[in-house]
C-alpha cells in the first residue's frame, strides 16, 4: 500500500488529491503499532510508518505547511531510529533539513545535513541516500555563498551514476541522479551566477519532467534573465512558470514565483513585466 501511494503522489498533478489516503493508511499502522508484537514484528512495523509519514510530511510540504512536514519528518525520523533502519533514518533528516533550506535557514539545515549523511554511512552502501544527502547540502553552501563547497558537493552527488543496479526504491528514496542538472542550476541561480545556471537549466528543461519540476526550473531560467536584466526571459519563463503552478496547484512551484516576484521591482516599467508581477501577486494570494 505504501508503496502505491506513492507511486500515486508521484503522478498527482495536485499532491494534496492523495492526502485522504494517506492518512487512512496512517490509522491503520498506528493502530497496529499500539498492540504487543515481537521485537522484529515491531522494527518492521516501525519501518513502514517510517516509509509512510515521510510521504504525509511531503504532501504537507508541497501545500506550504512547514510546520506539519517538520512534524511528519520529526515521527519518522523516530520511527526509522526504533526500526534501525539507517537509511530511512537519514530521508527523514534531509527531507526535514531542506525545510529550513527552503525558508532560507541555510545554516539551520547544514548540522542536520551533516547528521543525515554520516546516517547514511551506515546504510546500505548501494543505495543513494550519501547522495540526495550531498545535493541538499549543496543547496544549504550555494544559501551560504559557498561556491567551492557548493561545487564539491555536487561532484560527491555525482558519484551516483557510478552506482551499479537500482539506487533507489521509488518511496522514500527517490534520488537517482536525474535532478542533479535542475539542482545544479538551482544551485548557480542562489550563487547568482546565470552565466554557469542557464547552459544547465536548459538542459534540464529538454528532460521528461514531472509538472512540479518543470514549473521549478522554469521559474529558475526567469531568475536567469532576472539576475542578466533580460526582460524577455524573465518574461517568456515567469509565464510559463506561471501556467505550471496554475495547473498543478503547488506550493512549491509558487514558494519559486513568490522569489522571483522579489526581483521583478527593476522591471516593472515593461508592461509584459507588470502584468506578470500582478498575476503571481494574485497566485499568491489565492494560496494564502
Amino acid at each position: 500500500m505504501n508503496a502505491q501511494l506513492w507511486a500515486a503522489f508521484g503522478v498527482a498533478e495536485s499532491k494534496a488529491a492523495v492526502s485522504p489516503l494517506v492518512n487512512r493508511q496512517l490509522t491503520t499502522l498506528t493502530a497496529n503499532l499500539r498492540r504487543s508484537h515481537t521485537t522484529p514484528v515491531h522494527r518492521r512495523l516501525c519501518g513502514v510508518t517510517a516509509d509512510l509519514l515521510q510521504l504525509a510530511g511531503e504532501v504537507a510540504f508541497d501545500t506550504n505547511a512547514y510546520s506539519e512536514a517538520a512534524h511528519c519528518y520529526t515521527l519518522a525520523a523516530t520511527a526509522a531510529r526504533e526500526a534501525a533502519a539507517y537509511d530511512l533514518w537519514a530521508c527523514a533528516m534531509i527531507r526535514h533539513a531542506f525545510i529550513s533550506v527552503y525558508e532560507r535557514d541555510f545554516r539551520h539545515a547544514a548540522p542536520m545535513l551533516d547528521v543525515a549523511a554520516g546516517l547514511a554511512q551506515n546504510g546500505d552502501s548501494a543505495l543513494s541516500t550519501r547522495h540526495w544527502a550531498r545535493t541538499v547540502q549543496a543547496q544549504a553552501l550555494a544559501g551560504l555563498g559557498d561556491l567551492g563547497g557548493c561545487r564539491r558537493a555536487l561532484d560527491q552527488a555525482e558519484e551516483v551514476n557510478r552506482l551499479p543496479g537500482r539506487v533507489h526504491n521509488g518511496g522514500w528514496l527517490r534520488f537517482d541522479g536525474s535532478r542533479l542538472p535542475e539542482e545544479r542550476g538551482a544551485c548557480y541561480v542562489e550563487l547568482r551566477r546565470p552565466d554557469l545556471a542557464e547552459p544547465v537549466l536548459t538542459g534540464a528543461l529538454s528532460q521528461s519532467l514531472s509538472t512540479r519540476r518543470r514549473g521549478t526550473v522554469l521559474t529558475d531560467l526567469a531568475l536567469v534573465g532576472a539576475h542578466r536584466s533580460d526582460v524577455h526571459q524573465i518574461v517568456l519563463y515567469g509565464s510559463a512558470a506561471l501556467d505550471t503552478a496554475r495547473q498543478s496547484g503547488s506550493g512549491v512551484v509558487g514558494v519559486k514565483l513568490n522569489r522571483l516576484h522579489h526581483h521583478l521591482q527593476p522591471f516593472l516599467a515593461d508592461t509584459h513585466v507588470r502584468h506578470l508581477n500582478s498575476q503571481i501577486n494574485a497566485l499568491t494570494r489565492a494560496g494564502d
